[in-house]
């Protein structure tokens, strides 16, 4: 006992002595981790977000201004087709139109951050704005424009917003809880709205570059979904080769924004659509075939963008003859259904059919049926020799008739149903009193022989009255012998 004692008193000291590293590590993690956090902690009281150059660093870059001045060089001077190559990824234009792609991109990525500083910036004076209007652009345009004032019935917000979202708005401003906010941070926040509308303008004109040069960059798609939806689409995509590589369902989907439709019916919106909503096609559908024809639209898309990243088809017809397929699909949507033919009757066949029912099967099957007689004569009783025509077994057996003890065929008739209904059908209209079968009109005398006689008049002559025997003419006194 006292070595088994000391072996769990050592067990106990080795748990102990671990447990004391294990805490030395988790303390040296700790001062690691705490470290880290103060590295980040730093990192981020580093980064001013009421400097607004610290946020937004684009439009300072030497990549965008150089981008931006060949755009602007290249609208000015037009489009050289003698200039361009067979190959499309050494023509230098088509190096630009990648460039503006990218660049658009970048726009984009830019206006997002900077709609988040106007953002934080006037949430004090009118924080239930950014859930009202969604679009950086329009809400810096709105933000812009009312400023400092409370009362927005002064201010004139026709053509920035619809008239419904303009309505709502006035309505959540009357009943806002924010304040005016101070000279300084309105300032910022103006100049902030003024950078996302300058961006906005350089990414439409690199939008509008690029459209100019889609007749030779990508006449396919252009003969589909027009000029300007084609470098919306390669300009969101990244590039040509970017959209040939995308799947349908995400062309789909590309340049798509959540609307706010402050709180009216979702009926009549177009969910999941974005740039092809712009097409002319799409416009021209019948709102209840556009989803088709969306869908339709990218598939095509997507084929005409691969076509044209491979140099496929210079001259465009893929892309026409895809638009006209789009075309004929939708004509064929919109027809009526046929119109129910009347059916034939079907060719009368030479065989006669088989009966299944009726009075007239009833009947044949009725007069055709198997009697009692015959029933019992198909029956042999078990250990009870039947008996036979020829007797000893031989000729016709008698199966069971006969066999009730009396040696007589006892058969009990039933008059059928077809015999009752013939039997009144034909119905013997006369005296109720009928002859016996067993009544002739022959006679056997000792006299004559045979004669013929009246049954009816013997019975007259055996009538009462004076008709009767002892009254009658020919009938005499008998003579009894005395004895």
């Amino acid at each position: 006992m006292a070595a088994l004692a000391d072996t769990f008193l050592a067990d106990l000291d080795e748990l102990s002595d671990n447990e004391a590293d294990i805490k030395e590590e988790e303390d040296a993690v700790d001062g690691f981790m705490e470290e880290d956090v103060d590295g980040e902690t730093a990192d981020l009281e580093a980064l001013n977000y009421d400097d607004l150059d610290s946020v937004s660093k684009l439009q300072k870059t030497h990549r965008y201004n150089d981008v931006m001045q060949k755009v602007e060089d290249a609208l000015q001077k037009g489009s050289d087709i003698s200039m361009h190559g067979l190959v499309l990824e050494d023509d230098p234009e088509y190096q630009l139109i990648v460039e503006c792609n990218a660049l658009s991109v970048d726009i984009e990525n830019e206006i997002v951050i900077i709609h988040n500083f106007i953002r934080d910036k006037y949430r004090l004076k009118f924080p239930e704005l950014e859930s009202l209007v969604l679009h950086p652009i329009d809400y810096a345009r709105v933000v812009k424009r009312i400023g400092n004032e409370m009362d927005l019935t002064l201010i004139d917000l026709e053509g920035l917003l619809p008239a419904a979202t303009i309505m709502v708005v006035s309505v959540t401003a009357s009943t806002t809880s924010g304040k005016p906010l101070p000279e300084d941070v309105l300032n910022k926040t103006v100049e902030a709205c003024d950078r996302a509308l300058v961006l906005d303008s350089s990414k439409k004109k690199v939008l509008d570059f690029v459209e100019s040069r889609m007749g030779y960059i990508a006449p396919n798609l252009s003969a589909i979904v027009g000029s300007a939806v084609a470098a919306k689409l390669m300009g969101t995509a990244g590039g040509l080769f970017a959209l040939a590589k995308m799947p349908a369902c995400n062309v789909q989907l590309l340049g798509a924004k959540k609307k706010t439709l402050a709180g009216f019916s979702t009926a009549t919106s177009q969910h999941r659509v974005g740039y092809l909503e712009q097409t002319e096609v799409f416009q021209s559908t019948p709102p209840p075939l556009r989803m088709r024809a969306c869908r339709l639209l990218a598939a095509k898309s997507t084929l005409a963008a691969r076509v044209d990243s491979t140099r496929g088809d210079p001259s465009g017809n893929t892309g026409r003859a895809f638009r006209e397929e789009i075309r004929k699909k939708i004509e064929k949507w919109q027809e009526p259904p046929p119109a129910k033919q009347p059916k034939p009757l079907p060719v009368p066949d030479s065989e006669p059919k088989k009966k299944r029912g009726g009075r007239r099967l009833r009947k044949m099957k009725e007069r055709y049926a198997v009697t009692d007689a015959r029933k019992l004569a198909n029956r042999m009783q078990f250990g009870i020799p039947e008996e036979s025509s020829l007797g000893d077994g031989l000729g016709e057996g008698y199966g069971m008739l006969g066999q009730a003890g009396s040696g007589k065929l006892r058969v009990s008739i039933t008059q059928s149903k077809l015999a009752a209904k013939v039997a009144k059908k034909f119905k013997v209209y006369g005296s109720s009193g009928a002859a016996s079968g067993l009544t002739s009109s022959l006679a056997f005398t000792p006299v004559q022989g045979i004669e013929l006689t009246n049954p009816q008049a013997h019975l007259n002559q055996l009538g009462s009255g004076t008709q009767s025997t002892y009254f009658s003419e020919t009938g005499a006194f008998s003579k009894i012998k005395r004895t």
